[in-house]
């Protein structure tokens, strides 16, 4: 048998790869114990995937158990005017701790019904003003609600922003596919999702010589004529003449199609029942809207909301807000009305039977453990082990400062018997110029800094500036506020080369809503944005904020030889006046931040201060939220909202109450953002092991285990040179400089561009891929980059080998410098036995036998999947 043979099958008997996985490597101690990648561990899982559990869904219920009590939801019902109708659920609460929707079941009666009666089975509907109750029986389980009926007699109008658009956007009437795009249908052109009732009530009732509607018949209006293919209609039946749809849009234009007015009460949230709940596989839920409005009132809009699931391996949702569960786990159901969202946590607790004792004992070092916990309990997920101390130092050194720890790091810690130990690692960590330069690093992807864009003096001016920031710990508002009202020369100010990267005010105002709060505004150029509620006049008022900002750059100073011109900088200035107009409106819209007061037009000065303020203010939620997330899933592998540049409303987090501790913890605490760092690295969720239990093997986003992922492109290049200790050596920086260092991904490296360095054209989180590829597999196997680093001269193999190390000193120290653990007894066995045939070979004649095994052997470590993901 070959050397290297040998010593691959040596390597892969201690403990990782193939045979380790298929569970042929020697038990360890707990401190010691090999990695094992849990996506491919042979274990029986209880997982959510449906394909798993074929006995989950609507045909195989599982029985309903013993009945404890009942509940009317709503359990108060007010209802204004004749118009007015509330739907009714009936919800049963069992003692096993799941509840259901049992209103089918549920005989239910009004104790007046002179003020409201029951239509069918589960509508309330009013009779005339007064007070009653109403009772429902399940099983001889009773529950009562009161019910108010007011403003019955009153003369009732139709609202045409209130009543009539939901019914053209439940609909579809204004989506994008139908009379909502861009260019509209057929002539007939409608505001996606009626965010411009105006607009959609002159098109209604004056374009097409005002055809579309007919107020001496109703009946003879073409947006009756057409939904009901009465005529044909192109987008087919939308409803029948004897619908709600039908009477509300008929009935509002009998009244005389009155116009939307200042005076119209506007929805100020939105409430959906039940807010959570826990159900059987099977079962099936309804769902109730009420909409609040600025007067006081309240409507049942149930039939006029919208819905979405967020897993639908989980939880599929009708059109009219009827819920059925499928498989394990938890499925956030979106309700949109008018521009408002909220949602509903549904759930299917996993079938693990668990004790109390797994959670009441589960290690607990702050907030965030106790609302892990706390999920994961209501999904009867148990939380993994806390990992090894070698797992921890390593995981802790490549998450936050994006290097390995050296041996005698790993040596002195896993030695190391205080208590507190880990908490002051994070401590030295977060101390480590290293810790810096990763910060500096990732924030330069954020803010795209770039010699693409910018010169090299200037790309080094902003790189500096973020590096200084980091260093110094710049509370993120204060970073963020500085970049936004930068002024100055690129040269002298760093911050201000973020608008020589963002010249144009639409670029400009796009970039800031993704970078600093986590949105995406992109779709809202050209309409309304399908999936958020941002509009084009919030998306064009918004660019108008940046519409004075002015560059002037400066004559060339000389010529350098190689480089070119060499400038003094651009400067960047406010203008006092300015204004940005595109011509979809033709006008300037007055400068307003998202969900903000628009600005007045003739508003001196610089407007990207009103804007600063407004961004980092600690009630602008999504502005804490977006850079949360974003730290957390730096450690964590994955956003509690993911996308993590993807915050809008109708895309929850996975735990909300930890994400909303989170923001409001780091605001509490200024916006810094190193003691968010240390809060999430000093919790139990961050330190528990990443291998899965078989009950939690499918969990990858509760936090039930640590998440595995692959190095980064940087960070595993520079932990080649580190284990190696061959420095990588970059065109045009000094031999030394670390990948995590550099300023700049314009620098050439086929390695790093190979396995996902960002090129810094957009502020997206997918511009960074970690996705597995041929040409990286083939690189790492016969590339330069690793197997020149192993062959070079005076090479970590050279150095050992000089220093006259026994074979089984070479082994530990390489596990050290690459695992971080030392080898278990199997691997230093089977390793130090190949070893030592490579000198019989030696002895034999072949030269360098001994230097050539140790090349294979830290070949084998540093390929494999133990070194190559953090764990």
């Amino acid at each position: 048998m070959k050397l290297r043979d040998a010593l691959l099958l040596a390597v892969l008997a201690g403990g990782f790869g193939p045979a380790a996985i298929a569970g042929q490597s020697t038990p360890q101690t707990k401190s010691e114990a090999p990695f094992h990648p849990p996506e491919m561990e042979k274990v029986e899982s209880a997982g959510p995937a449906n394909a798993k559990h074929p006995n989950v869904g609507t045909a195989n219920r599982q029985p309903l158990g013993a009945l404890e009590r009942i509940e009317i939801i709503p359990s108060s019902i007010t209802m204004n005017g004749r118009h007015a109708t509330q739907r009714l659920l009936v919800e049963g609460i069992f003692l096993d701790g799941h509840q259901e929707d049992v209103t089918a079941r549920a005989k239910i009666s009004v104790t007046d019904t002179k003020v409201a009666t029951i239509d069918g089975v589960d509508f309330a509907v009013p009779q005339g003003d007064g007070l009653a109750t109403i009772n429902a029986t399940v099983e001889g389980h009773q529950a009562n609600a009161a019910v108010s009926v007011k403003d019955f007699s009153s003369a009732s109008t139709w609202s045409f922003r209130n009543d009539v658009l939901p019914v053209m956007t439940k609909m579809g009437c204004n989506s994008g596919p139908c009379h909502g795009a861009a260019a509209g249908k057929n002539g007939f052109k409608l505001t996606l999702r009626g965010y411009d009732p105006e607009a959609d009530y002159y098109a209604l009732t004056h374009q097409a010589l005002a055809r579309r509607t007919e107020t001496m018949e109703p009946a003879k209006s073409l947006i009756l004529l057409k939904p009901t293919l009465a005529i044909p209609h192109g987008g087919g039946k939308r409803f029948s003449t004897d619908s709600p749809e039908y009477e509300v849009i008929s009935g509002w234009i009998a009244q005389g199609m009155p116009p939307p007015r200042d005076s119209d009460a506007r929805v100020t949230e939105i409430q959906v029942l039940p807010r959570e709940a826990s159900l059987r596989p099977g079962a099936e839920q309804q769902l109730l809207v009420t909409a609040v409005f600025s007067d006081g009132h309240t409507a049942d809009v149930t039939r006029w909301a919208k819905y979405d699931s967020g897993d639908e391996s989980v939880a599929t949702v009708g059109n009219d807000g009827h819920v059925t569960m499928h498989g394990y786990g938890e499925a956030p159901v979106t309700v949109w009305y008018q521009s408002h969202v909220t949602f509903s946590r549904l759930r299917i607790p996993f079938p693990n039977k668990l004790p109390t004792t797994v959670f009441s004992k589960a290690p607990r070092n702050n907030f965030i453990d106790d609302a892990i916990l706390k999920h994961l309990e209501l999904l009867h997920i148990p939380p993994s082990p806390p990992a090894n101390d070698a797992a921890f130092i390593r995981r802790a050194y490549l998450d936050a400062a994006g290097i390995l720890p050296s041996p005698a790091e790993v040596d002195k810690f896993l030695k190391d018997s205080s208590p507190n130990k880990r908490n002051q690692l994070i401590d030295r960590i977060m101390k480590r110029p290293e810790f810096v330069d990763y910060w500096a690093y990732k924030w330069s992807d954020l803010l795209l800094v770039s010699s693409n864009r910018l010169s090299n003096g200037e790309m080094w001016s902003y790189y500096n500036w973020i590096h200084d920031s980091v260093a110094t710990d710049k509370p993120w508002n204060k970073f963020v506020a500085q970049i936004i009202t930068a002024t100055g020369n690129t040269q002298e100010n760093g911050a201000a080369n973020y608008w020589v990267v963002h010249r144009d005010p639409l670029d400009t105002s796009e970039n800031m809503a993704q970078a600093f709060l986590g949105i995406n505004i992109t779709c809202a150029h050209c309409h309304n944005h399908p999936l958020a509620k941002w509009t084009q006049k919030d998306y064009y008022g918004m660019a108008n904020l940046f519409a004075r900002v002015r560059l002037k750059t400066f004559a060339s100073t000389g010529f350098r030889p190689g480089v070119g011109p060499i400038f003094n900088g651009v400067t960047v200035y406010s203008a006092p006046t300015g204004e940005f107009m595109d011509d979809r409106f033709m006008m300037p819209l007055p400068p307003k931040p998202l969900d903000a007061v628009a600005l007045s037009m003739q508003t001196p000065g610089d407007t990207r201060q009103y804007f600063a303020e407004w961004l980092t203010s600690p009630e602008n939620q999504f502005f804490a939220r977006n850079i949360v997330n974003r730290v957390w899933r730096n450690f964590m592998g994955r956003g509690l909202v993911e996308p993590v540049d993807d915050l809008r409303d109708t895309n929850p987090a996975t735990n909300d109450e930890l994400l909303n501790a989170l923001v409001k913890d780091f605001v509490a605490h200024n916006f810094d953002v190193n003691y968010l760092i240390r809060t999430i690295m000093q919790s139990a969720t961050y330190q528990t092991s990443s291998e899965p239990l078989k009950e939690n093997a499918d969990d990858d986003k509760y936090g039930s285990h640590y998440v595995i992922r692959r190095l980064p492109a940087e960070v595993l290049l520079d932990a080649y040179s580190q284990v190696t200790q061959v420095p990588e050596k970059f065109d045009g920086y000094p031999l030394g400089m670390r990948g995590m260092q550099l300023p700049d991904t314009a620098v050439k490296s086929y390695f790093l561009t190979a396995f996902g360095r960002p090129s810094r054209q957009q502020t997206r989180e997918s511009e960074r891929t970690s996705v597995p590829t041929i040409t990286q597999a083939l690189h790492i196997i016969n590339g330069d980059t690793l197997n020149n680093k192993l062959r070079a001269p005076d090479s970590s193999v050279d150095m050992l080998l000089k220093l006259g190390f026994s074979d089984e000193q070479i082994v530990d120290y390489l596990y050290l410098a690459s695992l971080s653990r030392r080898p278990t007894d199997a691997e230093r066995s089977a390793l130090v036995k190949a070893l030592a045939a490579a000198e019989q070979e030696k002895i034999a004649g072949v030269e360098d036998a001994r230097r050539a095994a140790l090349i294979d052997m830290s070949w084998s470590l540093l390929t494999s999947e133990e070194f190559m993901f953090n764990h």
